[in-house]
């Protein structure tokens, strides 16, 4: 991987749970995991060493429109559909 490509890690959250279940260097240990343990839930890639917030104005994915929408709990709970995302039923990829 080269200095210019991001690092990214998988985070595995599971149905109805409030806090992720695993952290994973690659998608491929994560779906192992997932299919191993017949979860339910979403895989997610998050990049590092930044906000997701920041990553979406910095990517043009998102840009605050408002005053609200850079206030601290806003940028806490945000989420954005253009992460690189996967959902599972019982293990499988729905």
């Amino acid at each position: 991987m080269s200095d210019s490509s991001p690092v990214t890690v998988w985070v595995f959250l599971g149905e109805g749970a409030q806090w992720p279940s695993g952290v994973f260097r690659t998608r491929e240990r994560a779906e192992s995991w997932i299919k191993t343990g017949e979860l339910t839930g979403m895989l997610t890639e998050y990049p590092l060493d930044t906000g997701v917030h920041d990553w979406a104005i910095e990517h043009g994915h998102f840009q605050p429109r408002t005053a609200h929408q850079r206030t601290p709990s806003f940028v806490g709970r945000f989420t954005t559909a253009h992460q690189e995302h996967f959902h599972y039923i019982k293990g499988d990829q729905d």
